[in-house]
């Protein structure tokens, strides 16, 4: 029967035989098949996945290693002080503490043979206290704020944390002082203790986690 429009019927397209005979084309590379979430995503989710690490690259969201203090970590740091910058720091200290309060009590001694020496002697005695409180904590204050007192200072010495070389502040700092209580028990073993400790530290120091370092 003749086609009124002029055209020939077509005939259903057969299936080639193209590469793989057959059977589903395959998609090109890098392009993951339709269906198939691509690696690293979640089923049921569009996200992309995580980009992979580079080879030495820690992985994603994990933290760097810090190198310990068995891992050279007291190499890297400044020297620490030896025991005797750090009994020289303390007499120059206690001189300056109670060098005047000895000296006072020394003219009070002296005024003793006068006839009415009970005012000068009080006045005296008031001001020896006075000075002594104000230079104990004035101490404890520029150790606190700088690592260093004036005898540190003089000897080029200074107290910091040990975990991470800051400053003590103002309260460890008087902390630290209280603690000295402790190296002087036992025959006050804790002052000597540094001459053969790896760290040089006192009792106190290992109490409040200090060091003292030149510098």
């Amino acid at each position: 029967m003749s086609n009124p429009y002029g055209q020939p019927p077509q005939q259903p397209q057969q299936p080639g035989y193209g590469p793989g005979y057959g059977y589903p084309q395959q998609p090109p590379q890098g392009v993951p098949p339709q269906g198939v979430p691509p690696q690293g995503a979640y089923p049921g989710q569009n996200y992309a996945p995580y980009p992979q690490p580079q080879p030495g690259q820690a992985p994603y969201g994990a933290y760097p290693q810090q190198a310990g203090y068995g891992m050279g970590g007291y190499d890297a740091r400044p020297e620490l002080a030896h025991w005797g910058l750090r009994a020289g720091s303390f007499l120059l200290n206690f001189l300056i503490n109670f060098g005047p309060l000895y000296l006072i009590a020394g003219l009070g001694g002296a005024l003793s043979g006068e006839e009415d020496p009970s005012t000068p002697v009080l006045l005296l005695a008031m001001v020896a206290f006075v000075y002594t409180v104000f230079m104990f904590f004035f101490q404890i204050y520029k150790e606190g704020k700088t690592g260093q007192t004036i005898g540190k200072k003089i000897v080029g010495i200074r107290t910091l944390r040990e975990s991470d070389g800051q400053v003590l502040g103002f309260g460890m700092a008087f902390v630290r002082q209280l603690a000295h209580f402790l190296d002087s028990l036992a025959c006050y073993l804790g002052w000597l203790w540094p001459l053969w400790d790896d760290k040089k530290q006192t009792f106190a120091d290992k109490v409040c986690s200090t060091v003292v370092i030149k510098g």
